[in-house]
């Protein structure tokens, strides 16, 4: 059931139902029809179809922070922030194509090990020629260049549940970040590997004082507290309507997405992880797409391709 310019309709299935409205529209979605965990659904007056105690628990999501530099040469993009600039890059992309209008200018991506005994990285890096907010409104008066950088496995676990049966109502949402010992450490390791890496003499060239943190952040004190103030998510939540094994309680999947306890309803989108993927959630999401469509049209599994991977061959007791 849907409104369409404010008139209420109906669409019905012959074969299933496929909800794809992402990690806080799906949960809900399930828990406004009647799936979900009792306790959530009684309190919103909402009848209960179904028993499901995994429906909105487990959310997961990518944090991030700007680590930023003055630049010593003048080549970054913040010289492109007026109007005029602005106005010459766009011409050039509308009639060429080409130009600083064609790029998002996160070209360069990197991952590294915060600590021995990770077999796979757990701290991603997006470098942007500019030292600006994400969205732009706010850049230094200057040349500056940063990394986006942030820990990608967090142990944190949040929840999305909701407190009304309106359609309407916006639900409540738990992220509950960085709520463990282990994600403080990591985004410690994460503040000091990354002035290590910029501190390079490769940069010496370019790299002027740093501007954010700042080198008077130094101490795990000061750097939980500086994390605190300072981090943004990295718009990946996930992992709200998990796929698991038959034994797990909390689980809401089964191994072709179907929601466990009911028939001909599927969920195919980035909730079903079990845990966040190491990066962003664009890709994997579009493999689960994929993968589910083939589950749905009855397609086996293509043969394995076997890509070699490589592997620190000490990673268990070396960092690096």
């Amino acid at each position: 059931e849907f409104r369409v310019n404010a008139q209420k309709q109906q669409a019905t299935a012959s074969k299933e139902v496929i909800l794809s409205a992402g990690s806080i529209g799906s949960p809900t979605i399930l828990q406004r029809s009647g799936v979900g965990p009792k306790a959530v659904l009684e309190n919103a007056n909402v009848p209960v179809v179904h028993d499901l105690p995994g429906v909105g628990e487990n959310l997961q999501d990518h944090l991030e922070v700007y680590f930023q530099y003055w630049c010593k040469q003048p080549v970054t993009l913040n010289s492109k922030l007026g109007l005029i600039s602005k106005g010459l890059i766009g011409t050039r992309w509308i009639l060429f194509k080409d130009g600083l209008g064609a790029t998002n200018h996160f070209e360069s991506c990197g991952f590294i090990r915060s600590r021995a005994g990770l077999k796979w990285p757990n701290i991603q890096y997006h470098f942007l020629p500019a030292a600006m907010r994400y969205d732009g409104q706010a850049a230094v008066d200057g040349h500056g260049f940063q990394v986006h950088v942030g820990p990608n496995k967090p142990e944190s676990r949040g929840k999305v549940w909701i407190e009304s049966n309106d359609p309407e109502a916006k639900p409540r949402i738990h992220f509950n970040y960085i709520g463990t010992e282990q994600d403080k450490q990591d985004w410690r390791d994460t503040i000091r590997l990354t002035r290590e890496i910029l501190q390079q003499s490769a940069l010496d060239e370019y790299r002027g004082e740093e501007i954010q943190p700042g080198m008077n952040i130094q101490s795990d004190e000061e750097i939980d507290r500086w994390v605190k103030d300072n981090v943004e998510s990295a718009y990946h939540p996930s992992c709200t309507c998990k796929m698991g094994a038959d034994n797990d309680a909390m689980a809401v999947l089964d191994a072709e997405c179907r929601v466990r306890g009911v028939e001909n309803l599927r969920v195919v989108d980035s909730s079903i992880f079990p845990t966040i993927t190491n990066g962003n959630l664009n890709a994997p999401t579009i493999m689960v797409a994929e993968r589910a469509a083939d589950m749905i049209l009855g397609k086996s599994l293509l043969p394995a391709a076997n890509a070699p991977v490589w592997i620190h061959p000490e990673y268990q007791t070396q960092q690096r």
